[in-house]
């Protein structure tokens, strides 16, 4: 599995802005990165690749935890 999968598919990035960013901007970002990982964690037993959705939400947790010692 290519890292690009987990860390920036490439339709996350087709347009203009990353979609990650315009979230963030609109101060939703935590919200919406702890319900990704949950979604993630609770899916990946039902799912082909187990561990690529377990380092998606991995991401999700990582993301969230560096804006917050950058007191973003």
């Amino acid at each position: 599995m290519g890292k690009e999968k987990v860390n920036h598919p490439e339709h996350y990035n087709s347009g203009k802005y990353e979609v990650m960013d315009v979230i963030e901007d609109a101060g939703f970002g935590e919200g919406f990165c702890l319900g990704n990982a949950l979604k993630y964690i609770l899916r990946a037993k039902h799912k082909e690749n187990y561990v690529e959705d377990l380092k998606k939400a991995k991401w999700y947790i990582d993301y969230i935890i560096e804006r917050a010692d950058n007191g973003k």
